[in-house]
């Protein structure tokens, strides 16, 4: 294992760990040097000793351009205890996004540690953003934006140090990269509202089939929507084989499965489209079905759906889209 995964390793046990911590749990420098620790033991502590400030006469330059942390020794010991107060005191004036900021903004300029202060310091300012609500799937986000962002985190981080200290061009971006997880977050959240409206609608609907034969049919499709909802857009031929087991024993697989992706295309469940210039053929869910159509509705149609005598004539209709698009399968 690389020097890079263990410390990637480190930090999601880390963060799993801050994830656990009750949110009123004050900001100490017991805890934040035991937040060191865990970020480097096991892969920087060959040359970093783990949860321990820099002593007399180690001291680190770091940044573009390049300057000194605190000296090591005194002065670092010094400047660290005034922010753990500065945390627990006067920070508390100001919002708790400016608090997390702040602090790893302070954290960052001193460089306390040897080594793996950058990560301190996002660490820390992701414990901060817990007690705003801010948990875990955020802040791991956020120290990613972090790194997709290097080059300006880098300049905002500078800007701050030549402008003596002031916070402004970095409270800016790190609102930003807050702002822009929480509207990622907020699209996840309202696809998987989507998609449980969507399997909702669809086995309330299913369920009312009263036949034996139409239960089985409505087993196959039910799970045929599952699929596509957990994979997204999927090649028919990849589709039918991943399926292949509910239509192994059926007289004519193939054209069962054909009738069933055919049908829920005309409820409005399912879409066939074409996914590139090579003509993949690909069967995705139409997330929008039940805005589209009312669980009556798609009942009547459901029962006037064609009879499978009509799907020879189908097939042929949708041949380029379907049947000529897996021969393999």
């Amino acid at each position: 294992m690389t020097r890079s995964q263990r410390q990637a390793r480190a930090a999601v046990n880390t963060y799993r760990w801050l994830s656990e911590m009750p949110i009123d749990r004050p900001i100490s420098e017991d805890f934040v040097l035991d937040l060191h620790r865990r970020l480097v033991t096991g892969c920087d502590d060959d040359h970093c000793e783990p949860g321990r400030l820099r002593a007399d006469e180690h001291n680190v330059t770091f940044g573009t351009p390049r300057h000194r942390g605190a000296q090591g020794g005194r002065e670092c010991s010094s400047a660290f205890s005034e922010l753990m107060n500065a945390a627990n005191t006067a920070f508390k004036d100001h919002d708790i996004l400016l608090q997390a900021s702040a602090i790893h903004y302070h954290m960052g300029a001193m460089h306390p540690f040897g080594d793996g202060n950058g990560r301190t310091a996002r660490a820390l300012e992701a414990f901060v953003l817990q007690k705003a609500g801010l948990r875990n799937t955020l802040f791991i986000a956020l120290s990613n934006y972090y790194y997709d962002e290097k080059e300006g985190y880098l300049t905002v981080l500078a800007d701050a140090g030549q402008n003596g200290h002031d916070l402004t061009s970095f409270f800016k971006f790190t609102l930003t990269g807050i702002k822009k997880q929480c509207d990622r977050l907020l699209r996840e959240i309202n696809l998987e509202i989507r998609k449980a409206l969507f399997r909702d609608m669809a086995y309330d609907l299913f369920n009312r089939m009263t036949s034996t034969r139409k239960r089985v049919i409505a087993k196959r499709q039910v799970a045929l929507l599952n699929y596509t909802l957990d994979n997204g857009a999927v090649e028919v031929d990849q589709l039918f084989n991943s399926l292949r087991p509910l239509y192994i024993n059926l007289g004519d697989p193939w054209s069962a499965y054909v009738r069933d992706v055919i049908n829920l295309k005309d409820l409005g469940a399912l879409r066939i489209q074409r996914r590139n210039k090579q003509d993949d053929v690909v069967v995705v869910v139409n997330l929008d079905w039940p805005q589209e159509m009312s669980g009556s509705e798609a009942l009547k149609k459901l029962h006037h759906l064609p009879r499978p005598k009509t799907y020879k004539f189908m097939q042929r209709q949708l041949g380029d889209e379907i049947n000529g698009a897996s021969q393999a399968s």
